[in-house]
């Protein structure tokens, strides 16, 4: 069963097409799309295994802990506009969304969430942190402006997913912090039209 998906930013509508949940409550008077759905219950007599191309479009829970690292080196930074996050069937889903190329990133495993530039804690508490930086990438505009609003801790009380941190947005680095009740297996996959980073992470 799926949870309420949250919309975490003023974005367009047709940006909430991404594997969130098919029951949606959004900041704005837009309504979100469907997304992807979680897979019915599996009976391991008849049914069987999973096929490659299920475990790659998010359908089953991640199973591996290890930390990612990807290098995307590119001409112009992207830009934040917003993030995301639902329930699905074993595992929580945050989406980070994004206007431009797609670019590198890393994930991993924190002791605690601090503020980018000044180093500040956040006050937040979990059993497990993730820690997800984005570079290069922007969340403002040249005048400065927020293009990801709101927060900076957004609650989510999903399965083990219990806050979405934005803890920076400096020097060319956008940084979100995952809040979790407890450590567990994650991924990250990439998506396109719209761009969009999405962390998978188990109950």
């Amino acid at each position: 069963m799926n949870r309420t998906l949250v919309s975490l930013a003023l974005v367009p509508s047709f940006l909430f097409a991404a594997g969130c949940g098919s029951t949606t409550q959004t900041a704005t008077p837009s309504p979100a799309g469907p997304v992807t759905t979680a897979p019915a219950p599996v009976d391991p007599v008849t049914t069987p295994p999973p096929t490659p191309s299920a475990v790659a479009a998010g359908l089953l829970p991640p199973t591996s802990t290890k930390e990612i690292e990807v290098d995307r080196p590119i001409d112009t930074q992207p830009t934040v506009t917003g993030a995301r996050f639902g329930e699905h069937r074993g595992f929580d889903r945050v989406v980070i969304d994004l206007k431009g190329d797609l670019p590198g990133y890393t994930a991993r495993w924190v002791s605690k969430l601090v503020q980018d530039g000044s180093g500040d804690p956040v006050d937040v508490k979990g059993g497990a942190y993730l820690q997800l930086t984005i570079t290069p990438a922007v969340a403002h505009t040249e005048a400065g402006k927020s293009t990801w609003t709101g927060g900076p801790i957004f609650q989510a009380k999903l399965g083990n997913v219990q806050n979405v941190v934005k803890t920076g947005d400096f020097e060319g680095v956008v940084s979100v912090g995952v809040v979790l009740d407890h450590k567990a297996p994650f991924r990250v996959l990439e998506q396109k039209s719209p761009n969009r980073l999405v962390i998978d992470i188990a109950h």
